[in-house]
């Protein structure tokens, strides 16, 4: 199970307000936090740890913070498009103002690379992109999402 399993319109935030990539992770970790009834400061540290390591910023505005968290919960995928691009320190200098979470079991390692990988093929379309910051509704987000993480590569013509 990838992206298109674990994004509904229930998991999109548009227009989010977030001063800085600090703010974004505990906004993130809190809304995790209270869909996994567990502690903000747990996913908040996990996300941090993850980023010590090196900025998930995929670059061209996009960022993909993600982290294996300790327990059998659900993984958890949320899609955020901020209301003012922010630093994420991306290799590419590129602000970012798009963000997709992921929040996977320890216990369960199996779908948390594809699912990442999944993910990144959905975002790696410079036409996908541009309708995400177009859309207007959190389903149009989900069906974005859908049609380039399942059909990136038998998409001719776009990009």
């Amino acid at each position: 199970m990838g992206i298109t399993d674990r994004i509904s319109a229930a998991d999109v935030v548009l227009d989010l307000g977030a001063s800085s990539k600090r703010n974004l992770l505990q906004t993130l970790a809190a809304e995790a936090a209270r869909r996994l009834g567990r502690p903000e400061e747990e996913i908040l540290d996990a996300l941090q740890d993850r980023e010590g390591l090196g900025s998930t910023a995929l670059g061209r505005g996009v960022a993909l913070p993600h982290a294996r968290l300790a327990g059998g919960d659900p993984p958890v995928m949320l899609f955020a498009r901020l209301h003012h691009p922010i630093d994420y320190e991306a290799r590419d200098e590129e602000p970012v103002d798009l963000v997709i979470l992921v929040l996977w079991p320890a216990a369960s390692p199996e779908g948390f690379l594809p699912a990442l990988s999944e993910t990144c093929r959905a975002l790696r379309e410079p036409q996908a992109l541009r309708r995400l910051r177009a859309a207007r509704s959190a389903e149009e987000v989900v069906a974005i999402l859908n049609r380039y993480a399942r059909a990136t590569d038998d998409v001719p013509g776009e990009g």
